[in-house]
C-alpha cells in the first residue's frame, strides 16, 4: 500500500459487522495504521483526529484470495468459453503488452477492488515469454499508486496447454499444429532464473506488496520445474498458488499422466504444505481434501469463475468439515468479468445450497463472511488483516445503512453475505487512510485510467489481430476436442446436472 496514516484516529457512531450480534456500536481507536481498542465509550485521545461513522456499518476489508492483474485489459472478451479455450486465447488476450500496458491492467483491478470493498488481493500475474522485474515491478506500482496490500506471484510453467492436455496438438491439422509448436514456452530453467531474480530483488514488501510463486497449472508444468518452483518458496520464505484440478479435464489428464490425482502427486513433490494454496480445487476427492488438510495447505474457493467457465461446483460444506483453510477469490476479470468479492460470497453460499436439499449439509453466512476475510487473509500469509480487532490493521469498508439493501438493518454478517452487493459502500481505509471517500477513490484518477484503458485496448486490438486470427482457427479444435475428453468417466462428478 501507498502510505500509512500516521497519529491516532477515533472512530465513534457506526455499527459494527458482528456475526453474534444485530447491532454493535463501539468506537474504534487507530493508531500509526493499527487498531489499538474496539469498545463502546473509549475517551478522544488528546491529539486524535475523530472519524464520525454515525450512520454507517463498518467491516473488515474484504481480501480477494485468487485474481489475475493481467487480466485488467480482457476484460468482456470471452462468451461460453471453457478453461482450456481461454488458455488457448490467452496469446491474442494478453499479447503484445509493453510495461506501461502491464502496470495498467493491474491498476485497472485495483480501481475496482478498491470501490468495491477489498484491501488486499492475492494476485497471479502472467508475462509472456518470462516473468520480469520490470514487469513485476510495474505490477507493484500500481497497487502501491492505488493504496491496496497484495501478494503478486509470476504465473509460469515450460509447457503451453498444446503440450499440457493429452492428444490436443495431435488432434490440430498439420498447418496450425506446425504453428502452435513454434510459440513454445520459455525453458524451465529460463523461467526458474527469472523468478529468482524477482525474489531476490523484491523492494515491496515494507509496503505490504509481498511477493510469491505461482506454476500455474501441475500439467503445465515438468516435475523438475515445480520441485524447483518449492525450492525458490522455500529459500525465500514465500507462498505458492497453484490451480489444482479446477477443470474436470485436468482431474482427468492428471490421472492419465500420473496415475494419481493431481494433489498426491504435488504431495509427492513436496508443494503440499502450510504455504500453499490450491485455486478452485473443484475436482477433489475427500482422499486429497484429506492431504490438504494434513498438510495444513488451503483452497481459493472461486464460484463466480467456476460457473462461468463451466467448470463444477467445489464442496465448499465438504472441505470446511474436513478440516481445510478456504478463502474466496474472484479469479480474473478476463475470467469472471467482476473483482466483486460481495458477489463472490453470495454465489459461494448459494452454490453450496444447489448441491442438496438439507440446509444442514449448506454453509453458513458467518462460514462464508469468515472465508472471505480471515479465511482469505490467511492464504495471502497476512495474520493482521481481516477483522476489526485490537492488533489488527486498520483495513475498515464503511457502508452507508440509508441504502436499500440495509432496510431494515436485521443482521449485518447476513446481509453483508446474502444482500450487499457493493452499492452501499461510502469510504474504504487502507492502515488507517482513506482511499475511497464518499464513493470516490481519492489515490489515482479514475477519468486518465478511464482514456488509458481505451487507448489500449484500441491498439492491441490493433497489435494482436494476427493472434487472433489464428485463435479463431484453432478455436473450432480445443472446443471439441477438450468437451469430448472431458466426457471420460471420473470418481466424482461436479456437475450440476451429470447424471449417475
Amino acid at each position: 500500500m501507498a502510505g500509512i496514516e500516521k497519529g491516532r484516529i477515533l472512530i465513534r457512531g457506526g455499527q459494527l459487522a458482528d456475526p453474534a450480534r444485530r447491532r454493535a456500536e463501539p468506537d474504534i481507536l487507530v493508531e500509526d495504521g493499527v487498531i489499538r481498542a474496539v469498545d463502546a465509550g473509549l475517551p478522544v485521545p488528546e491529539d486524535a483526529r475523530v472519524e464520525d461513522a454515525a450512520g454507517l456499518l463498518l467491516h473488515p476489508g474484504l481480501v480477494n484470495a485468487h485474481t489475475h492483474g493481467h487480466g485488467g485489459l480482457a476484460r468482456g472478451l470471452a462468451d461460453r468459453w471453457t478453461l482450456e479455450l481461454l488458455l488457448a486465447a490467452a496469446p491474442w488476450m494478453g499479447g503484445g503488452r509493453s510495461l506501461a500496458d502491464k502496470k495498467l491492467s493491474a491498476q485497472l483491478c485495483a480501481a475496482e477492488m478498491a470501490l468495491k470493498g477489498v484491501t488486499a488481493c492475492y494476485d497471479l500475474y502472467a508475462e509472456a515469454p518470462l516473468p520480469s522485474r520490470d514487469g513485476l515491478d510495474a505490477a507493484a506500482e500500481a497497487y502501491a499508486e492505488v493504496g491496496l496490500r497484495a501478494v503478486i506471484a509470476p504465473m509460469v510453467a515450460d509447457r503451453t496447454v498444446w503440450e499440457a492436455v493429452p492428444g490436443l496438438k495431435d488432434a490440430l491439422p498439420e498447418p496450425l499444429r506446425r504453428q502452435v509448436e513454434g510459440s513454445g514456452a520459455a525453458p524451465g530453467e529460463a523461467v526458474l532464473a527469472a523468478m529468482a531474480e524477482i525474489l531476490k530483488h523484491w523492494r515491496w514488501a515494507g509496503q505490504d506488496i509481498r511477493a510469491a510463486l505461482a506454476p500455474t497449472i501441475p500439467l503445465h508444468c515438468a516435475d523438475s520445474f515445480l520441485c524447483g518452483c518449492a525450492r525458490l518458496a522455500t529459500e525465500h520464505g514465500v507462498p505458492l498458488q497453484s490451480h489444482v484440478a479446477e477443470s474436470k479435464l485436468q482431474a482427468l489428464a492428471g490421472l492419465q499422466r500420473y496415475g494419481r490425482s493431481l494433489v498426491r502427486h504435488l504431495d509427492s513433490l513436496g508443494l503440499v504444505g502450510p504455504r500453499f494454496s490450491a485455486a478452485h480445487g473443484i475436482w477433489l476427492t475427500d482422499d486429497d481434501l484429506r492431504i490438504m488438510a494434513d498438510r495444513d495447505a488451503a483452497i481459493a474457493h472461486n464460484p463466480g469463475s467456476n460457473m462461468r467457465l463451466g467448470n463444477g461446483m467445489f464442496r465448499l460444506r465438504r472441505a470446511l468439515d474436513l478440516g481445510v483453510a478456504v478463502g474466496i477469490g474472484t479469479d480474473g476479470v478476463s475470467s469472471s468479468d467482476t473483482s466483486n468479492m460481495y458477489e463472490a460470497m453470495r454465489a459461494a453460499f448459494q452454490l453450496a445450497a444447489v448441491q442438496g436439499p438439507d440446509p444442514a449439509a449448506w454453509v453458513s453466512a458467518e462460514e462464508v463472511w469468515r472465508a472471505g476475510t480471515l479465511g482469505s487473509a490467511r492464504l495471502l500469509g497476512f495474520e493482521d488483516i481481516g477483522a476489526i480487532a485490537p492488533g489488527m490493521k486498520a483495513d475498515i469498508v464503511f457502508l452507508d445503512l440509508a441504502h436499500p439493501n440495509w432496510m431494515p438493518l436485521n443482521g449485518t454478517v447476513n446481509q453483508l453475505v446474502h444482500t450487499e452487493d457493493a452499492n452501499a459502500l461510502r469510504h474504504v481505509m487502507v492502515g488507517g487512510r482513506m482511499i475511497v471517500r464518499d464513493r470516490r477513490l481519492l489515490t489515482i484518477d479514475l477519468a486518465r485510467l478511464a482514456r488509458e484503458a481505451e487507448a489500449a485496448r484500441a491498439r492491441l486490438e490493433a497489435l494482436n489481430a494476427e493472434k487472433r486470427a489464428l485463435f479463431a482457427l484453432l478455436e473450432p479444435v480445443v472446443r471439441s476436442f477438450c468437451p469430448a475428453f472431458a466426457r471420460q468417466p471420473y470418481p466424482v462428478r461436479r456437475y450440476l446436472c451429470d447424471p449417475a
